[in-house]
């Protein structure tokens, strides 16, 4: 339910003489390397900046704390999953158009899978990350939550739009916790099947 990493980059080549540049994209690349050699609380920011060649105060015009690089641009993608919401044809049923967006919302390209697993490892593995998790939980409730209130001609607080919203990330988690135990089937499989699931009250259980 994270952000689609599909545009990250390899590093790009400096002329000579020049200082490395460097991106959000890369520091990830960076941090995830670390993660995966040192563990991710043994890691820290100084180690970051000085695998990635640069200072402290660079790192955080990128990220605002170790934790952020984790889930990468994902303030951008819910505005894109705002936006495929408002795509949605008015006659689509409510809960179809939440499947539909939410799938699409997790859906990578091949070559992707293999680094988007590492980050939900580290989402849905790592206790540090708890907590720091739940901000970014409300941030994708938060969405789901406007378009039901829109449909439905309630306000977004409302009950019924938050219960969706709380309903519709549960069957998410669920279903990447089911991915993750099994790397041979597809995410996106997963997340449709479990949101059908889901909208049918799981009466067909």
């Amino acid at each position: 339910m994270t952000a689609n990493p599909s545009d990250r980059q390899p590093g790009a080549t400096t002329r000579r003489g020049r200082r490395p540049s460097t991106s959000p994209l890369q520091l990830e690349e960076v941090a995830f390397g670390l993660f995966a050699s040192k563990g991710f609380e043994a890691t820290t920011v100084d180690d970051i900046a000085t695998a990635a060649g640069i200072g402290r105060r660079t790192f955080f015009r990128y990220f605002e704390s170790k934790n952020d690089v984790v889930w990468g641009s994902f303030a951008e993608h819910l505005d894109y999953m705002r936006q495929r919401f408002a795509e949605c044809p008015p006659d689509q049923p409510l809960m179809d158009a939440v499947r539909t967006v939410v799938v699409d919302f997790n859906r990578f390209d091949p070559d992707e899978v293999p680094w988007h697993r590492r980050r939900m490892e580290l989402i849905l593995r790592v206790p540090a990350l708890q907590a720091h998790s739940t901000l970014r939980y409300a941030a994708w409730r938060e969405v789901v939550a406007e378009f039901a209130a829109r449909r439905l001609g309630m306000s977004v607080g409302d009950l019924v739009p938050q219960a969706l919203a709380y309903a519709a990330l549960g069957a998410a988690l669920a279903a990447y916790e089911h991915w993750l135990a099994h790397p041979g089937e597809q995410l996106s499989d997963i997340i449709d099947s479990t949101m059908r699931d889901l909208a049918g009250g799981f009466g067909a259980r």
